[in-house]
């Protein structure tokens, strides 16, 4: 069984040597490691640092195309080397590598195709109370778009199998820690996970430049991939919001009509005819959105085809 860790980079000269040392390179139950660096488009040494310490694999991207990018530019390049488990590790060496042995431990034993590195994130005592109590609500709330016990959606340490690496598409262009887990539930991929330390930070994080930009992004990538895989009923919650309302509309004029006080409520009519209107429509769309994502999952599966003769 041969495991590649992957590691996405971006102007990591200096955390980058530290993190590559702790490595493991001998693991129980795994025949072969090896260390692959993406490199996000730096302008320091990240690449220099990286071949002075020896890695097997570098992927050069032309330029920085941002952590989900990287992200999936890895898992390819680990699905074209053969790699039968990747694990996935942060450069910052924010996950301690010598628990890397552990995180593959589900896998090698065929209990999980996932494995996820739980942070514990409702009491970390690097996160301020208001990141805490944000982290603590996203996993929740990406729990019940893919339908999986989250403790902690945000961590990168992970360990995935092939097959599943294989079904594993990232169109976000923020981060592909939520949409992945989203992506994971929809294909009934089995996911645990478990408790990790994590090390004193070296630096800021680059992905969260402050706590709104934190839940805008990741509300946006929550939606998005939630629609691409639910599209009906997303649209069939709003539609059917549109609907009440003009419905009330209707039931509260005819409340009028039938006291003789219709002729003064004619802007009710009106205003409950728009959201009918607006409310079948969005139906209508949502039907549109369903088919676009019957034919999506089409694509996957052809993807996933193409990737496993390669």
């Amino acid at each position: 069984m041969k495991l590649i860790i992957q590691i996405p980079c971006y102007n990591e000269a200096e955390t980058l040597p530290e993190t590559l040392r702790a490595l493991p390179r001998q693991i129980s139950g795994i025949d072969q490691v090896e260390v692959l660096i993406i490199d996000d488009g730096s302008s320091d040494q990240t690449i220099q640092a990286a071949r002075s310490a020896g890695v097997d694999h570098i992927v050069c991207l032309p330029h920085h195309t941002g952590l989900a990018g990287a992200f999936a530019a890895g898992l390819n390049a680990c699905l074209e080397l053969g790699a039968d488990v990747i694990v996935n590790t942060d450069a910052d060496n924010q996950y301690p590598p010598e628990d890397i042995p552990a995180l593959v431990q589900p896998i090698i034993e065929g209990k999980a195709e996932m494995v996820i590195g739980d942070r514990g994130v409702a009491s970390l005592p690097s996160f301020s109370p208001i990141k805490r109590l944000l982290q603590t609500m996203g996993s929740q709330v990406v729990g019940k778009a893919a339908n999986l016990p989250i403790p902690d959606a945000t961590s990168g340490f992970r360990a995935i199998t092939r097959e599943a690496a294989l079904r594993t598409i990232v169109v976000s262009e923020y981060s592909y820690t939520l949409e992945t887990l989203i992506q994971a539930g929809a294909h009934k991929t089995r996911v645990t996970y478990i408790p990790i330390r994590t090390n004193p930070k070296t630096r800021s994080s680059r992905l969260m430049r402050g706590i709104t930009d934190y839940v805008v992004h990741s509300s946006v990538t929550i939606m998005r991939a939630y629609t691409m895989y639910r599209a009906l009923r997303v649209f069939s919650i709003f539609s059917l919001m549109f609907l009440s309302l003009g419905t009330i509309g209707a039931v509260r004029y005819m409340y009028f009509m039938s006291l003789g006080q219709g002729a003064g409520h004619i802007q009710s009519v009106i205003l409950s005819a728009v959201l009918l209107i607006v409310g079948v429509q969005t139906f209508l769309i949502g039907l549109v959105a369903d088919l676009i994502s019957f034919n999506r999952k089409i694509l996957e599966e052809i993807l996933y085809r193409l990737r496993k003769a390669e």
